[in-house]
Protein backbone atom coordinates (compact mmCIF):
# COMPACT_ATOMS: atom_id res chain seq x y z
CA UNK A 1 0.00 0.00 0.00
CA UNK A 2 2.74 2.44 1.00
CA UNK A 3 4.76 1.54 -2.06
CA UNK A 4 1.76 2.30 -4.29
CA UNK A 5 1.32 5.69 -2.61
CA UNK A 6 5.02 6.51 -3.07
CA UNK A 7 4.86 5.40 -6.69
CA UNK A 8 1.84 7.61 -7.30
CA UNK A 9 3.40 10.64 -5.59
CA UNK A 10 6.50 10.21 -7.75
CA UNK A 11 4.55 9.94 -11.01
CA UNK A 12 4.33 12.87 -13.43
CA UNK A 13 1.89 14.42 -15.86
CA UNK A 14 2.05 17.22 -18.42
CA UNK A 15 2.29 20.70 -16.88
CA UNK A 16 0.00 22.13 -19.56
CA UNK A 17 -3.12 20.94 -17.72
CA UNK A 18 -2.38 22.86 -14.53
CA UNK A 19 -1.11 25.87 -16.49
CA UNK A 20 -4.35 26.02 -18.47
CA UNK A 21 -6.45 25.66 -15.32
CA UNK A 22 -4.48 28.46 -13.63
CA UNK A 23 -5.00 30.72 -16.64
CA UNK A 24 -8.75 30.05 -16.87
CA UNK A 25 -9.34 30.18 -13.12
CA UNK A 26 -7.46 33.46 -12.71
CA UNK A 27 -9.21 35.24 -15.56
CA UNK A 28 -12.65 34.00 -14.48
CA UNK A 29 -11.99 35.32 -10.98
CA UNK A 30 -10.98 38.65 -12.47
CA UNK A 31 -14.15 38.76 -14.57
CA UNK A 32 -16.26 37.85 -11.56
CA UNK A 33 -14.80 40.63 -9.44
CA UNK A 34 -15.23 43.20 -12.23
CA UNK A 35 -18.83 42.05 -12.69
CA UNK A 36 -19.50 42.32 -8.96
CA UNK A 37 -18.17 45.87 -8.88
CA UNK A 38 -19.94 46.92 -12.10
CA UNK A 39 -23.34 46.03 -10.60
CA UNK A 40 -22.67 48.30 -7.63
CA UNK A 41 -22.72 45.38 -5.23
CA UNK A 42 -19.64 46.47 -3.27
CA UNK A 43 -21.54 49.53 -2.10
CA UNK A 44 -24.88 47.70 -1.78
CA UNK A 45 -23.68 44.73 0.27
CA UNK A 46 -20.66 46.03 2.17
CA UNK A 47 -20.78 49.81 2.51
CA UNK A 48 -24.44 50.81 2.73
CA UNK A 49 -25.60 48.34 5.44
CA UNK A 50 -25.45 49.61 9.02
CA UNK A 51 -24.99 46.09 10.34
CA UNK A 52 -23.20 43.03 8.98
CA UNK A 53 -23.92 39.40 9.82
CA UNK A 54 -20.68 37.59 10.64
CA UNK A 55 -19.56 33.97 10.81
CA UNK A 56 -19.03 32.45 14.23
CA UNK A 57 -15.40 33.09 15.22
CA UNK A 58 -14.95 35.75 12.53
CA UNK A 59 -16.81 38.70 14.04
CA UNK A 60 -13.59 40.70 13.67
CA UNK A 61 -13.86 40.53 9.87
CA UNK A 62 -15.52 43.79 8.84
CA UNK A 63 -15.74 45.96 5.72
CA UNK A 64 -13.43 48.98 5.57
CA UNK A 65 -16.02 51.53 4.55
CA UNK A 66 -15.06 53.25 1.31
CA UNK A 67 -11.69 51.47 1.46
CA UNK A 68 -13.50 48.19 0.79
CA UNK A 69 -13.05 49.08 -2.87
CA UNK A 70 -9.28 48.84 -2.32
CA UNK A 71 -9.70 45.28 -1.05
CA UNK A 72 -11.53 44.31 -4.25
CA UNK A 73 -8.85 45.99 -6.36
CA UNK A 74 -6.12 44.04 -4.55
CA UNK A 75 -8.08 40.83 -5.08
CA UNK A 76 -8.56 41.59 -8.79
CA UNK A 77 -4.87 42.36 -9.31
CA UNK A 78 -3.96 39.12 -7.53
CA UNK A 79 -6.36 37.20 -9.79
CA UNK A 80 -4.72 38.73 -12.88
CA UNK A 81 -1.24 37.88 -11.61
CA UNK A 82 -2.36 34.32 -10.90
CA UNK A 83 -3.75 34.01 -14.40
CA UNK A 84 -0.55 35.10 -16.13
CA UNK A 85 1.67 33.42 -13.56
CA UNK A 86 3.50 36.51 -12.38
CA UNK A 87 4.92 36.27 -8.84
CA UNK A 88 2.55 33.34 -8.70
CA UNK A 89 2.98 32.15 -5.12
CA UNK A 90 2.56 35.62 -3.67
CA UNK A 91 -0.38 36.28 -5.98
CA UNK A 92 -2.10 33.02 -4.98
CA UNK A 93 -1.70 33.76 -1.27
CA UNK A 94 -2.94 37.33 -1.75
CA UNK A 95 -5.95 36.19 -3.77
CA UNK A 96 -6.92 33.51 -1.26
CA UNK A 97 -6.66 35.88 1.71
CA UNK A 98 -8.40 38.83 0.06
CA UNK A 99 -11.20 36.77 -1.53
CA UNK A 100 -11.84 34.81 1.66
CA UNK A 101 -11.89 38.05 3.65
CA UNK A 102 -14.51 39.40 1.23
CA UNK A 103 -16.51 36.19 1.67
CA UNK A 104 -16.36 36.47 5.46
CA UNK A 105 -17.38 40.15 5.70
CA UNK A 106 -21.10 39.38 5.62
CA UNK A 107 -22.59 35.89 5.58
CA UNK A 108 -25.76 37.32 4.04
CA UNK A 109 -24.00 36.91 0.68
CA UNK A 110 -23.00 33.27 1.31
CA UNK A 111 -23.00 31.11 -1.81
CA UNK A 112 -21.57 27.64 -2.32
CA UNK A 113 -19.44 28.79 -5.22
CA UNK A 114 -17.74 31.47 -3.10
CA UNK A 115 -16.69 28.70 -0.75
CA UNK A 116 -15.54 26.62 -3.72
CA UNK A 117 -13.36 29.48 -4.94
CA UNK A 118 -11.81 29.87 -1.50
CA UNK A 119 -10.87 26.20 -1.14
CA UNK A 120 -9.53 25.96 -4.70
CA UNK A 121 -7.45 29.12 -4.29
CA UNK A 122 -6.09 27.76 -0.99
CA UNK A 123 -5.00 24.52 -2.65
CA UNK A 124 -3.45 26.38 -5.57
CA UNK A 125 -1.06 28.14 -3.19
CA UNK A 126 0.75 24.80 -2.84
CA UNK A 127 0.71 23.76 -6.51
CA UNK A 128 3.42 24.42 -9.13
CA UNK A 129 0.85 26.13 -11.35
CA UNK A 130 3.39 28.58 -12.77
CA UNK A 131 5.83 25.86 -13.83
CA UNK A 132 4.76 26.32 -17.44
CA UNK A 133 3.17 28.97 -19.67
CA UNK A 134 3.72 31.77 -17.15
CA UNK A 135 5.58 35.02 -16.78
CA UNK A 136 7.61 33.42 -13.99
CA UNK A 137 8.69 30.55 -16.26
CA UNK A 138 9.52 32.98 -19.07
CA UNK A 139 11.65 35.18 -16.82
CA UNK A 140 13.43 32.21 -15.28
CA UNK A 141 13.80 29.39 -17.84
CA UNK A 142 15.40 27.24 -15.13
CA UNK A 143 11.99 27.07 -13.46
CA UNK A 144 10.16 26.19 -16.69
CA UNK A 145 9.00 22.56 -16.51
CA UNK A 146 7.05 20.34 -18.89
CA UNK A 147 6.19 17.66 -16.32
CA UNK A 148 4.76 18.14 -12.84
CA UNK A 149 3.68 15.66 -10.13
CA UNK A 150 0.43 13.96 -11.12
CA UNK A 151 -1.19 14.63 -7.76
CA UNK A 152 -1.07 18.40 -8.33
CA UNK A 153 -3.68 18.01 -11.07
CA UNK A 154 -5.62 15.16 -9.47
CA UNK A 155 -6.25 17.14 -6.29
CA UNK A 156 -8.23 19.71 -8.27
CA UNK A 157 -10.19 16.93 -9.94
CA UNK A 158 -10.94 15.51 -6.49
CA UNK A 159 -12.24 18.86 -5.24
CA UNK A 160 -14.61 19.04 -8.21
CA UNK A 161 -15.68 15.45 -7.58
CA UNK A 162 -16.51 16.28 -3.96
CA UNK A 163 -18.62 19.26 -5.00
CA UNK A 164 -20.61 17.29 -7.55
CA UNK A 165 -20.98 13.98 -5.72
CA UNK A 166 -21.88 15.52 -2.37
CA UNK A 167 -24.40 17.78 -4.10
CA UNK A 168 -25.90 14.65 -5.64
CA UNK A 169 -26.08 12.85 -2.30
CA UNK A 170 -27.83 15.87 -0.79
CA UNK A 171 -30.50 15.67 -3.49
CA UNK A 172 -31.44 12.15 -2.44
CA UNK A 173 -34.20 13.40 -0.18
CA UNK A 174 -37.97 13.07 -0.28
CA UNK A 175 -38.66 16.75 -0.97
CA UNK A 176 -36.40 16.75 -4.04
CA UNK A 177 -37.22 13.35 -5.53
CA UNK A 178 -40.82 12.71 -4.46
CA UNK A 179 -42.22 16.26 -4.39
CA UNK A 180 -39.95 18.01 -6.92
CA UNK A 181 -39.38 20.70 -4.31
CA UNK A 182 -38.22 23.41 -4.49
CA UNK A 183 -37.87 23.24 -8.29
CA UNK A 184 -41.66 23.12 -8.65
CA UNK A 185 -41.80 26.60 -7.11
CA UNK A 186 -38.85 28.05 -8.96
CA UNK A 187 -39.57 26.66 -12.43
CA UNK A 188 -43.20 27.81 -12.28
CA UNK A 189 -41.88 31.34 -11.98
CA UNK A 190 -40.37 31.12 -15.48
CA UNK A 191 -43.59 30.57 -17.42
CA UNK A 192 -42.91 33.79 -19.35
CA UNK A 193 -39.77 32.47 -21.04
CA UNK A 194 -40.00 32.22 -24.83
CA UNK A 195 -40.55 28.73 -26.29
CA UNK A 196 -39.91 26.75 -23.09
CA UNK A 197 -42.05 28.93 -20.79
CA UNK A 198 -45.26 26.83 -20.94
CA UNK A 199 -43.24 23.72 -20.10
CA UNK A 200 -42.17 25.29 -16.82
CA UNK A 201 -45.72 24.81 -15.52
CA UNK A 202 -45.82 21.07 -16.28
CA UNK A 203 -45.58 18.75 -13.28
CA UNK A 204 -43.58 16.15 -15.22
CA UNK A 205 -41.01 18.81 -16.13
CA UNK A 206 -40.51 19.63 -12.46
CA UNK A 207 -39.82 15.98 -11.69
CA UNK A 208 -37.64 15.55 -14.78
CA UNK A 209 -35.46 18.49 -13.71
CA UNK A 210 -35.23 17.18 -10.15
CA UNK A 211 -34.24 13.66 -11.11
CA UNK A 212 -31.88 14.80 -13.85
CA UNK A 213 -30.20 17.18 -11.39
CA UNK A 214 -29.62 14.40 -8.87
CA UNK A 215 -28.34 11.92 -11.45
CA UNK A 216 -26.15 14.57 -13.07
CA UNK A 217 -24.41 15.47 -9.81
CA UNK A 218 -23.93 11.83 -8.80
CA UNK A 219 -22.48 10.54 -12.07
CA UNK A 220 -21.01 13.45 -14.06
CA UNK A 221 -17.50 13.04 -12.68
CA UNK A 222 -17.46 9.37 -13.68
CA UNK A 223 -18.40 10.36 -17.23
CA UNK A 224 -15.66 13.01 -17.32
CA UNK A 225 -12.97 10.70 -15.96
CA UNK A 226 -13.59 8.03 -18.58
CA UNK A 227 -12.02 8.92 -21.93
CA UNK A 228 -14.76 7.12 -23.86
CA UNK A 229 -17.59 9.06 -22.21
CA UNK A 230 -15.80 12.38 -21.65
CA UNK A 231 -17.35 14.27 -24.56
CA UNK A 232 -20.82 13.01 -23.63
CA UNK A 233 -20.17 14.07 -20.05
CA UNK A 234 -19.00 17.51 -21.10
CA UNK A 235 -22.12 17.84 -23.23
CA UNK A 236 -24.17 17.23 -20.10
CA UNK A 237 -22.01 19.81 -18.27
CA UNK A 238 -22.86 22.40 -20.92
CA UNK A 239 -26.58 21.59 -20.94
CA UNK A 240 -26.88 21.50 -17.17
CA UNK A 241 -24.98 24.67 -16.37
CA UNK A 242 -26.31 26.74 -19.26
CA UNK A 243 -29.85 25.81 -18.18
CA UNK A 244 -29.13 26.75 -14.56
CA UNK A 245 -27.62 30.02 -15.77
CA UNK A 246 -30.80 30.76 -17.74
CA UNK A 247 -33.24 29.80 -14.99
CA UNK A 248 -31.52 30.84 -11.77
CA UNK A 249 -29.66 34.00 -10.65
CA UNK A 250 -26.41 32.29 -9.59
CA UNK A 251 -23.96 34.58 -11.35
CA UNK A 252 -20.64 33.18 -12.56
CA UNK A 253 -20.99 29.77 -10.94
CA UNK A 254 -22.24 27.85 -14.04
CA UNK A 255 -19.39 29.20 -16.14
CA UNK A 256 -16.81 28.50 -13.43
CA UNK A 257 -17.98 24.89 -13.29
CA UNK A 258 -17.97 24.55 -17.09
CA UNK A 259 -14.41 25.88 -17.27
CA UNK A 260 -13.27 23.80 -14.29
CA UNK A 261 -14.63 20.63 -15.91
CA UNK A 262 -12.08 21.02 -18.69
CA UNK A 263 -9.40 19.82 -16.28
CA UNK A 264 -10.65 16.26 -16.91
CA UNK A 265 -9.63 16.50 -20.57
CA UNK A 266 -6.30 15.08 -21.72
CA UNK A 267 -3.11 17.09 -21.51
CA UNK A 268 -2.94 17.13 -25.33
CA UNK A 269 -6.17 19.17 -25.33
CA UNK A 270 -4.69 21.69 -22.89
CA UNK A 271 -1.44 21.89 -24.88
CA UNK A 272 -3.44 22.68 -28.01
CA UNK A 273 -5.35 25.39 -26.15
CA UNK A 274 -2.11 26.95 -24.90
CA UNK A 275 -0.63 26.76 -28.41
CA UNK A 276 -3.66 28.59 -29.81
CA UNK A 277 -3.33 31.28 -27.12
CA UNK A 278 0.41 31.56 -27.84
CA UNK A 279 -0.23 32.07 -31.54
CA UNK A 280 -3.20 34.41 -31.07
CA UNK A 281 -1.32 36.73 -28.72
CA UNK A 282 2.10 36.18 -30.32
CA UNK A 283 3.65 35.00 -27.08
CA UNK A 284 7.25 33.73 -26.91
CA UNK A 285 7.34 29.96 -27.44
CA UNK A 286 9.71 29.60 -24.50
CA UNK A 287 6.64 30.16 -22.34
CA UNK A 288 5.43 26.66 -23.22
CA UNK A 289 8.51 24.77 -24.45
CA UNK A 290 10.37 22.66 -21.91
CA UNK A 291 11.60 19.10 -21.49
CA UNK A 292 12.28 19.05 -17.74
CA UNK A 293 10.50 17.41 -14.82
CA UNK A 294 9.45 19.62 -11.93
CA UNK A 295 11.91 19.71 -9.06
CA UNK A 296 10.81 21.43 -5.82
CA UNK A 297 13.18 24.09 -4.57
CA UNK A 298 12.86 22.99 -0.96
CA UNK A 299 12.14 19.30 -0.43
CA UNK A 300 11.14 19.81 3.21
CA UNK A 301 8.61 22.48 2.30
CA UNK A 302 7.29 20.28 -0.51
CA UNK A 303 6.69 17.40 1.93
CA UNK A 304 5.03 19.80 4.36
CA UNK A 305 2.70 20.96 1.58
CA UNK A 306 1.71 17.36 0.93
CA UNK A 307 0.91 16.88 4.62
CA UNK A 308 -1.13 20.10 4.81
CA UNK A 309 -3.15 19.22 1.71
CA UNK A 310 -3.76 15.66 2.95
CA UNK A 311 -5.27 17.01 6.17
CA UNK A 312 -7.19 19.61 4.18
CA UNK A 313 -8.70 16.97 1.89
CA UNK A 314 -9.70 14.83 4.86
CA UNK A 315 -11.53 17.83 6.33
CA UNK A 316 -13.29 18.45 3.02
CA UNK A 317 -14.44 14.84 2.93
CA UNK A 318 -15.87 14.70 6.47
CA UNK A 319 -16.92 18.29 7.22
CA UNK A 320 -20.13 18.17 5.10
CA UNK A 321 -21.43 15.37 7.36
CA UNK A 322 -21.24 17.39 10.59
CA UNK A 323 -25.02 17.84 10.39
CA UNK A 324 -25.32 14.28 11.73
CA UNK A 325 -24.19 15.61 15.11
CA UNK A 326 -27.34 17.74 15.43
CA UNK A 327 -30.91 16.68 16.22
CA UNK A 328 -33.89 17.85 14.20
CA UNK A 329 -34.53 18.37 10.49
CA UNK A 330 -31.49 19.85 8.74
CA UNK A 331 -33.50 21.96 6.28
CA UNK A 332 -35.37 23.47 9.22
CA UNK A 333 -32.56 24.15 11.69
CA UNK A 334 -29.79 24.61 9.07
CA UNK A 335 -27.26 23.41 11.65
CA UNK A 336 -24.46 22.02 9.52
CA UNK A 337 -26.08 23.13 6.27
CA UNK A 338 -23.50 25.62 4.97
CA UNK A 339 -20.16 24.51 3.48
CA UNK A 340 -21.57 21.06 2.68
CA UNK A 341 -22.44 21.40 -1.03
CA UNK A 342 -26.19 21.40 -0.43
CA UNK A 343 -26.95 23.39 -3.54
CA UNK A 344 -30.40 24.89 -4.20
CA UNK A 345 -32.30 22.44 -2.01
CA UNK A 346 -34.59 24.81 -0.15
CA UNK A 347 -37.11 27.56 -0.68
CA UNK A 348 -37.55 29.22 2.68
CA UNK A 349 -39.41 32.39 3.50
CA UNK A 350 -39.76 33.89 6.94
CA UNK A 351 -41.20 36.69 9.01
CA UNK A 352 -39.52 37.88 12.21
CA UNK A 353 -40.88 40.59 14.51
CA UNK A 354 -38.60 41.53 17.40
CA UNK A 355 -39.65 42.97 20.75
CA UNK A 356 -37.10 44.55 23.08
CA UNK A 357 -38.10 44.87 26.74
CA UNK A 358 -36.48 46.86 29.55
CA UNK A 359 -35.73 44.39 32.39
CA UNK A 360 -36.54 46.92 35.11
CA UNK A 361 -39.42 49.00 33.78
CA UNK A 362 -40.99 46.34 31.56
CA UNK A 363 -41.34 48.89 28.78
CA UNK A 364 -41.26 47.23 25.35
CA UNK A 365 -40.37 48.40 21.85
CA UNK A 366 -41.41 46.69 18.63
CA UNK A 367 -38.40 46.86 16.34
CA UNK A 368 -38.64 48.15 12.79
CA UNK A 369 -36.09 45.89 11.08
CA UNK A 370 -35.77 48.28 8.15
CA UNK A 371 -34.13 50.76 10.52
CA UNK A 372 -31.10 48.47 10.83
CA UNK A 373 -31.16 45.98 7.96
CA UNK A 374 -31.38 46.13 4.19
CA UNK A 375 -34.26 44.24 2.59
CA UNK A 376 -31.91 41.48 1.50
CA UNK A 377 -30.44 41.15 5.00
CA UNK A 378 -33.89 41.06 6.57
CA UNK A 379 -35.01 38.36 4.14
CA UNK A 380 -32.01 36.16 4.96
CA UNK A 381 -32.25 36.83 8.68
CA UNK A 382 -35.91 35.87 8.94
CA UNK A 383 -35.37 32.12 8.39
CA UNK A 384 -31.81 31.41 9.58
CA UNK A 385 -31.36 30.87 13.33
CA UNK A 386 -27.76 32.07 13.62
CA UNK A 387 -28.75 35.30 11.84
CA UNK A 388 -31.69 35.73 14.22
CA UNK A 389 -29.45 35.23 17.27
CA UNK A 390 -26.77 37.64 16.09
CA UNK A 391 -29.36 40.28 15.25
CA UNK A 392 -30.96 39.83 18.70
CA UNK A 393 -27.58 40.50 20.34
CA UNK A 394 -27.13 43.57 18.17
CA UNK A 395 -30.54 44.87 19.28
CA UNK A 396 -29.66 44.20 22.92
CA UNK A 397 -26.44 46.22 22.64
CA UNK A 398 -28.10 48.98 20.63
CA UNK A 399 -30.97 49.58 23.03
CA UNK A 400 -28.73 49.18 26.07
CA UNK A 401 -26.60 52.01 24.69
CA UNK A 402 -29.83 54.00 24.32
CA UNK A 403 -30.47 53.71 28.06
CA UNK A 404 -32.49 50.50 28.48
CA UNK A 405 -31.64 48.34 31.47
CA UNK A 406 -30.36 44.92 30.38
CA UNK A 407 -32.79 44.66 27.45
CA UNK A 408 -34.51 41.36 26.80
CA UNK A 409 -35.01 40.42 23.15
CA UNK A 410 -37.86 38.20 21.96
CA UNK A 411 -39.06 37.34 18.49
CA UNK A 412 -42.25 36.15 16.86
CA UNK A 413 -40.92 34.23 13.90
CA UNK A 414 -42.70 32.16 11.27
CA UNK A 415 -41.08 30.20 8.44
CA UNK A 416 -42.38 28.36 5.37
CA UNK A 417 -40.22 25.58 3.92
CA UNK A 418 -40.49 24.13 0.40
CA UNK A 419 -44.13 25.04 -0.21
CA UNK A 420 -45.42 24.10 3.25
CA UNK A 421 -47.59 26.46 5.25
CA UNK A 422 -45.78 28.93 7.46
CA UNK A 423 -45.31 27.77 11.05
CA UNK A 424 -43.68 29.09 14.27
CA UNK A 425 -39.90 28.90 14.08
CA UNK A 426 -38.40 30.38 17.26
CA UNK A 427 -39.64 29.97 20.84
CA UNK A 428 -41.17 33.40 21.47
CA UNK A 429 -40.71 33.02 25.26
CA UNK A 430 -36.94 32.76 25.04
CA UNK A 431 -34.84 35.85 25.72
CA UNK A 432 -32.39 35.56 22.83
CA UNK A 433 -30.06 38.08 24.47
CA UNK A 434 -29.27 35.37 27.05
CA UNK A 435 -28.32 32.84 24.37
CA UNK A 436 -24.78 32.76 23.03
CA UNK A 437 -23.63 31.52 19.67
CA UNK A 438 -21.76 28.20 19.72
CA UNK A 439 -21.47 24.93 17.85
CA UNK A 440 -24.08 23.41 20.15
CA UNK A 441 -27.63 22.68 19.08
CA UNK A 442 -29.94 25.70 19.32
CA UNK A 443 -32.69 24.29 21.53
CA UNK A 444 -34.80 27.45 21.12
CA UNK A 445 -35.64 26.48 17.53
CA UNK A 446 -39.13 25.00 17.57
CA UNK A 447 -39.47 21.43 16.21
CA UNK A 448 -40.41 20.85 12.59
CA UNK A 449 -42.66 17.85 13.37
CA UNK A 450 -42.21 16.38 9.91
CA UNK A 451 -39.57 14.15 8.38
CA UNK A 452 -37.78 14.89 5.13
CA UNK A 453 -36.26 11.53 4.29
CA UNK A 454 -32.78 11.42 2.83
CA UNK A 455 -29.09 12.07 3.40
Amino acid sequence: MISHIKSYLNSYTDAATLAFYRLVFGFMMLMGLVRFASYGWIDKFYIQPKFHFTYYGFSWVKPFGIYTYALFIICAIAALCMAIGYKYRFAAITFFLSFTYIELMDKTTYLNHYYFISIVSFVMIFLPASANFSVDAYKNPQRNFSQIPRWTVDILKLLLAIVYFYAGLAKLNSDWLLNAMPLKIWLSGHADLPLIGPLMLKNWVHFAFSWFGALYDLFIVFLLINKRTRLIGFGFVLIFHLLTSLLFPIGMFPYIMIASSLIFFSSSFHKKCLAIITKAFRLPKIAVESTKNYIPRRVGLYKLSLSVLTVFLFIQLVFPFRYLLYPGELFWTEEGFRFSWRVMLMEKAGYAQFVVTDSETGKSIHVNNEEFLTRFQEKQMSFQPDFILEYAHFLHDYYEAKGMNNPKVYTECYVALNGRLSRPYIDSKINLADKNESFKHKDWILPFNETIWGL
